[in-house]
């Protein structure tokens, strides 16, 4: 009997969205398909995969609105910001076309009289992409385009969360003339039905956005084999370093939306506050001002600044962070907001909390929380604030918040992330790699780097037959 996965909404918890998985015989099928499909793809030119996809481009940015909604109806971002997270999409996308063709050039070797030798890149197989419902269109545009591009079918697996998303990216190609076959998708919450695709011997790669968790469990599913390719974009506990020198109004709001912006549902997320003692205080009122100024409620309203988290676990874990680290020193200095005592009375509702006093005892300071809190911590100086920065088991971002942009730049080389921000956070740039250290992955997306694990190399040494 087919397994049925139903969408529960953030803002209700009422059900929304039912779709039914595959039958044991049609989950078999899945990957033959994608091989079959793989086959014939393969065989098209770039110039035709790139026309495919500009199509496609085209067709989200005419229904942006509707897959805008869907986004807030599903996840329960404020209705003002999932149509930026479309249409950053689509931007992501034409960049990623734009150096298509510089991605794949032949590699040419060493001259040689009589002899014609490069390495090409060429397409690897049927892709399997495991994507998450918090950036449900960005995370899926890292790996699907190109996968596309590159060649390669795909088998699209979303977050049971988030299942339109897949559904209409699927669309949006097929109408722009891709063959059916080449995008699958597949509804599922069996993780043991994941694992069996996994290690199925169609699929090439695997590439799964989501918690350090997750990620192992598809690492170790693929672990029995060594034609399966594996990347993983995993969590973050992402610090900020704020020095004595900025703008105390200007940063403060910049901090406060890098943490709570999406509800703190975000693996970029500013997650931990180093402050310098020197302008601790005036810092910790200046984040009051902001957070006095937002909104929680129901997202369909839009001058809602925060919606609900994405369930009653992600609400109770974000609470527990809170009272650990209440109950080991930290102050609640969240300043007064009626919105954040009076949220709506369904749904996961979580109201920003501000939280000073803080230290790596504290759950909040070391465990991701994917909510919206602000933890700070006073730091003696450049040094003390980066040892701090360090001592975490992630990392995937960290910014610095400084006039002085190259002490700025400077400090940067010393802490360990796979991006480093100054004055800016919470911004994956198209044009450079989106990499992960540490338990926050590996393999990496985006920029010209972002096509490598989707081909495999192929050298090509002939010897020019003499001439008579």
């Amino acid at each position: 009997m087919a397994e049925k996965i139903t969408t529960i909404s953030p803002s209700t918890n009422k059900p929304i969205v039912e779709r039914n998985g595959p039958t044991d015989a049609e989950f078999q099928q899945i990957p033959k398909t994608a091989h079959q499909a793989f086959l014939k793809y393969r065989q098209t030119s770039l110039a035709d995969r790139k026309q495919i996809v500009a199509k496609a481009l085209q067709n989200i940015t005419a229904r942006q609105d509707e897959l805008a909604r869907e986004i807030t109806e599903q996840m329960g971002r404020p209705i003002g910001y999932p149509l930026k997270e479309v249409n950053t999409a689509v931007s992501r996308c034409e960049y990623l076309l734009k150096i298509a063709d510089k991605a794949f050039e032949d590699t040419p070797g060493e001259p040689q009289e009589g002899f014609t030798r490069y390495v090409r890149k060429v397409p690897l197989g049927p892709v399997l992409i495991l994507f998450p419902w918090n950036y449900p269109y960005l995370t899926l545009v890292n790996s699907l385009i190109p996968a596309l591009l590159s060649g390669n079918s795909v088998i699209l697996k979303p977050s049971p969360q988030t299942p339109l998303i897949a559904e209409r990216m699927q669309e949006v190609f097929v109408q722009a003339g891709l063959d059916k076959d080449v995008i699958q998708v597949l509804h599922c919450g069996d993780f043991s039905k994941i694992e069996k695709l996994v290690q199925a011997p169609e699929i090439s790669l695997v590439c799964f956005t989501g918690a350090v968790a997750g990620g192992l469990a598809v690492q170790k599913a693929a672990a029995g084999r060594v034609d399966c390719r594996v990347g993983l974009e995993l969590g973050g506990k992402d610090p900020a370093y704020v020095r004595p020198d900025v703008d105390l109004d200007w940063c403060a709001d910049e901090i406060v939306d890098g943490a709570v912006f999406n509800s703190g549902q975000s693996c970029c997320s500013l997650e931990r506050i180093y402050v310098h003692e020197k302008i601790h205080d005036d810092f910790v009122k200046a984040l009051q001002k902001v957070l006095a100024g937002y909104k929680l409620g129901d997202p369909m309203e839009k001058d809602t600044n925060v919606g609900p988290v994405i369930s009653k676990a992600a609400a109770q874990k974000t609470r527990e962070h809170v009272q650990d680290a209440l109950k080991k020193g930290a102050k609640d200095e969240t300043p007064a907001n009626k919105t954040f005592s009076s949220p709506p009375e369904d749904g996961n509702y979580v109201a920003p909390v501000l939280l000073t006093g803080c230290t790596h005892d504290m759950l909040a300071m070391t465990e991701e929380t994917f909510g919206p809190i602000i933890p700070v911590m006073k730091v003696k100086g450049d040094e003390d604030a980066i040892k701090h920065m360090n001592d975490s088991q992630f990392g995937l971002t960290a910014s610095i918040w400084t006039k002085d942009t190259e002490k700025g730049h400077e400090l940067a080389n010393d802490v360990e992330a796979g991006t480093v921000f100054v004055n800016r956070a919470d911004f994956p740039a198209a044009d450079l790699a989106w990499v992960g250290w540490k338990d926050s992955g590996k393999g990496q997306t985006l920029s010209i780097f972002g096509f490598e694990q989707f081909s495999r190399l192929k050298s090509y040494h002939i010897k020019n037959y003499p001439k008579a």
